[in-house]
């Protein structure tokens, strides 16, 4: 009898467990507030993880209980369909409402713009995520201008918002006073950003893009042919074989190629910029010491920089790394 009598308290205390159980997750997934009508714009942030979104909704009091908002989100297998951006929600909608919500509607994007790319290639980002015709944005955009960096985008936005969003960050990053270390050394704005976009191109590690700008700089300065790869690699265009816009391995007869981007057939900088430079490669080319000793440079396959004084150095090491 005693054995029986446990199991029915055991039984008896497991059910309670489970009305409870039931009773809170259910309280936890009803609306906070039935009769509220300002709805709240809630953030995202990218990367932000699912607890720190609960809690943040539970602080905008747009979910009852954090812990319910994240056992429905697990419920329905959405966690990785959670989308970074602003969304307008309301206190009227209950947590399933609130985390199907949080997987599409969102009111901007989050967009990131990596260093180096093209405007062909920026466009083709902001295509995908945008849907902006590929063709308008680049003609409207212009080289050099695009200023790589994450961005909340609106989802509405037009290639004319999305380029003057771009273009005002580059104003205010290439401010006066990089403007006037570029003076300082020779160059207009226009010119930094050519001779950055170069070093963007060129340089794969940061620590390589102040030697490769000083190199590029004293080149410039002493009238000796750039000689940049990427020039070429410009100028060729997109490359249907490879599925890309940078052509892997240049051949002689490339280096021969009639535009004036390329800066082995041509002296001096290109007419325009070739790619979007960073903030690090800008810094670079403004305060490029032209008093480097080194007058050339090659990358390895690895993607390391090897710098030479003399013809004769660099041509040991072409034989010693691209051989």
């Amino acid at each position: 009898m005693r054995s029986r009598h446990k199991g029915f308290v055991v039984f008896i205390v497991s059910l309670v467990f489970i009305i409870f159980g039931a009773l809170f997750f259910r309280e936890g997934t009803l609306p906070v507030n039935k009769t509220s009508k300002t709805p709240k714009i809630f953030v995202v942030r990218k990367g932000e993880s699912l607890t720190d979104i609960a809690r943040n909704l539970q602080k905008e009091e747009l979910i009852r209980n954090r812990i319910v908002f994240y056992l429905v989100v697990k419920q329905f297998g959405i966690e990785k369909k959670i989308q970074a951006g602003d969304f307008r929600l309301s206190q009227t909608m209950d947590t399933y409402q609130i985390a199907k919500n949080l997987t599409h509607g969102t009111l901007d994007v989050w967009i990131t713009i990596i260093e180096g790319l093209r405007k062909e290639e920026v466009a083709e980002v902001i295509s995908d995520a945008l849907n902006i015709p590929e063709v308008e944005f680049i003609n409207k955009a212009e080289e050099g201008y695009l200023f790589p960096d994450t961005y909340l985008i609106p989802r509405q936005a037009t290639a004319e918002t999305v380029i003057a969003i771009l273009n005002k960050n580059f104003e205010s990053k290439f401010d006066e006073s990089m403007k006037e270390d570029a003076r300082k050394n020779g160059l207009t704005q226009e010119q930094a950003l050519i001779l950055a976009s170069l070093v963007e191109r060129e340089a794969k590690f940061p620590q390589d893009r102040p030697k490769v700008a000083s190199v590029l700089f004293k080149r410039l300065r002493t009238g000796i042919p750039l000689q940049v790869d990427a020039t070429v690699q410009y100028a060729l265009g997109y490359q249907p074989e490879e599925k890309r816009w940078w052509k892997k391995e240049l051949s002689l007869d490339d280096l021969k190629y009639d535009s004036v981007y390329n800066t082995y057939q041509n002296a001096g900088l290109p007419p325009k910029p070739i790619s979007n430079p960073g903030l690090a490669s800008l810094e670079a080319v403004v305060n490029a010491d032209s008093e480097t000793p080194y007058l050339y440079y090659l990358s390895d396959k690895r993607g390391k920089m090897h710098f030479a004084k003399t013809l004769e150095e660099h041509e040991q090491n072409i034989q010693k790394y691209l051989k």
